[in-house]
């Protein structure tokens, strides 16, 4: 099974958002957008924007699987916002590499079900809502 680029892109920003959050940050960006473009006195570092909206959802995703599926969990934690990689992560876990990589493939299709039952959820409710206004 590969990989889900769309949730491996998720889970990237999400990593992101966690590292700002180790740091103070609260997941949450420490300094207004418009500061960006403030004339700098030292050079400029390279800042990757994170979209903190869609970091806390997939977060949420993440920690549905803490008790229901620790193995994943743990994984997941281990190669994004402790960024340990494959082998660092299969030493820490005590398993092989191949393993690694088979929780990642699994942990993909579980968010990316977790994220469709969502937006269903979203949807459903968004109808319920439009339906109750107009009768």
């Amino acid at each position: 099974m590969a990989r889900i680029e769309w949730v491996k892109h998720r889970l990237n920003n999400w990593a992101l958002w966690k590292v700002q959050e180790a740091s103070g940050g609260m997941g949450f960006a420490k300094q207004s957008a418009f500061l960006n473009d403030a004339p700098q006195e030292t050079t400029p570092e390279a800042r990757i924007p994170v979209d903190e909206i869609d970091a806390s959802v997939t977060n949420e995703g993440v920690e549905s699987m803490k008790l229901s599926r620790p193995q994943l969990y743990e994984t997941l934690q281990c190669i994004y916002p402790k960024g340990m990689g494959i082998k660092a992560t299969a030493r820490e876990r005590c398993c092989g590499e191949s393993t690694i990589k088979a929780h990642l493939d699994i942990a993909d299709g579980v968010l990316a079900v977790w994220f469709r039952e969502r937006a269903d959820k979203s949807a459903k409710l968004r109808e319920a809502i439009k339906r109750s206004f107009t009768a």
